[in-house]
């Protein structure tokens, strides 16, 4: 299969290399080409539709003064400490309820239904009891990537095959025998998958917990920006956010590329 796909590379005329490669940054100039007529043309004030040269001056202003540094990096511990918390929480009890049906009677119901409430529902609880601070943060992002992952984790350890796991039994290997040499590798590209939702989820967490109460990160400046009719410093916010996203997206696909190189082999 490798060989094949190899092959396939290989075969693609360089033409159609060099074209797929300027599809990204194409549709990105069309994009902003879009945006600029309908700014231009619409007739609106520009505190209501700014252009994309009225937004670029203002990501060059609270660059230079270090605001958007200071609150993207804020943003960004806040989804990383959320992204780890609700990982290894999720991780944890999706293993306990994959090898327990029992336990999965019992918990699946509560956790199911507490998806069916919106975390901007939730998130004002958690800021009132754990304060505007880091923790009511963290907490938002752990609880939205915690069922995504949990999912994954449950269905990546159950599609491992009854044969290999009777030849584990065979071979008298030991539980964590088992779960390091057969369960973890079988279960990791679902994982992984659920992980890569999760990182792009934990971004809406701390935005929507910064919505509900905050004095800093890219919440706070959407906020702000909105309350000051500074449209600009709107979407120069809400802009990063999408960087980060991207960037947390692509951080885990790479980890996943470096993790599941075995298959490809």
């Amino acid at each position: 299969m490798a060989d094949l796909r190899s092959q396939t590379k290989l075969a693609r005329p360089p033409a159609r290399r060099r074209w797929l490669g300027l599809v990204a940054p194409l549709s990105l100039v069309a994009g902003l080409l879009i945006w600029e007529a309908a700014a231009r043309l619409s007739g609106l004030p520009a505190f209501i539709l700014p252009g994309p040269g009225a937004v670029g001056r203002r990501l060059v202003e609270v660059l230079a003064d270090g605001w958007l540094l200071r609150n993207t990096g804020i943003t960004l511990s806040e989804v990383l400490a959320g992204l780890a918390l609700g990982l290894v929480a999720a991780t944890t009890l999706g293993y306990l309820v994959a090898k327990s049906p029992t336990l999965e009677r019992v918990l699946m119901p509560y956790i199911v239904a507490s998806q069916a409430m919106p975390i901007v529902a939730i998130a004002p609880l958690l800021v009132l009891w754990f304060g505007v601070g880091l923790r009511s943060k963290v907490l938002i992002c752990a609880l939205i990537v915690f069922f995504p992952i949990l999912i994954n984790t449950v269905l990546g350890l159950r599609s491992v095959e009854p044969d290999l796991r009777d030849l584990m039994r065979s071979l008298r290997a030991t539980r964590w025998q088992v779960l390091l040499k057969l369960e973890a590798p079988a279960a990791l590209p679902v994982w992984l998958g659920g992980v890569r939702v999760g990182a792009t989820l934990a971004v809406v967490g701390a935005v929507v917990g910064e919505f509900v109460g905050a004095d800093r990160g890219l919440g706070f400046l959407i906020n702000f920006g909105r309350g000051q009719y500074d449209t600009a410093l709107v979407f120069v916010a809400a802009g990063t956010l999408v960087v980060l996203a991207l960037a947390l997206y692509g951080a885990v696909a790479a980890l996943e590329r470096v993790l599941l190189a075995w298959k490809a082999g």
